[in-house]
């Protein structure tokens, strides 16, 4: 199969933002005098969005839909301050996206990150015009695993669902790479382990980001 777009989930996939995630999160705990979380225990906490990693950090007794809004607009404020203090594309993501540019091939950004963090972190990391489309978690839409924020980047890409790669580090992704028909791509180097990519759908799985061009045959742009 030939494919001509690739689809990125942000976090654990092209940027390594465990840091600044589990720092800001546990400022905001702080805040309140609640229980903080080693930087480790994140790695399961994030990946359904930004809410739903307050629902997970908040002592169960706090977990209201009242106090899960205030803790979450505490965090935002929070981690707006620090989002780029740490957080940085992981090694060979660049030279990969590039090498893809090269071939002329369109690149997507599809997160449950809340948008205006995922619209800051790729102005502060990536070259302007790296992504053709960039969708993040919006207000009355549905987050991964609903396919439906991916498809809409794919229709923004000009590619149907076949033809299109990819890439995340947790279940959320692969089964959104499912449910979409798209090619499950799964990154080894993200937050979560392989045999959770495989369970979930993963058809290739990377070591690292050169081995995109080498495991996924792409149609090259003239």
């Amino acid at each position: 199969m030939q494919y001509k777009a690739v689809i990125f989930d942000l976090d654990g996939t092209i940027i390594n933002s465990l840091d600044d995630l589990a720092d800001s999160a546990n400022a905001m705990l702080q805040g309140y005098g609640y229980p903080v979380f080693p930087v480790e225990r994140y790695r399961y906490f994030v990946g359904n969005g930004s809410r739903k990693l307050i629902e997970r950090v908040l002592p169960e007794r706090k977990r209201s839909s009242e106090f899960i809004d205030e803790a979450l607009a505490k965090y935002k404020e929070i981690y707006e301050k620090r989002i780029l203090a740490k957080t940085r594309p992981y090694a060979g993501i660049l030279e990969m996206l590039e090498a893809l540019r090269q071939k002329g091939i369109p690149l997507g950004l599809c997160t449950n990150k809340h948008m205006e963090a995922a619209d800051a972190i790729v102005r502060g990391l990536f070259p302007a015009g790296t992504f053709q489309q960039v969708i993040g978690d919006r207000p009355g839409y549905p987050r991964k695993p609903d396919p439906k924020a991916a498809l809409e980047v794919a229709a923004a890409l000009g590619v149907q669902p076949a033809e299109t790669a990819y890439l995340g580090d947790s279940l959320v992704d692969m089964q959104t790479a499912v449910h979409a028909g798209f090619l499950p791509v799964g990154v080894l180097w993200g937050f979560r382990e392989k045999d959770e990519l495989v369970e979930h759908g993963a058809e290739v799985l990377l070591k690292e980001p050169a081995e995109l061009l080498e495991k996924v045959n792409f149609v090259e742009k003239k």
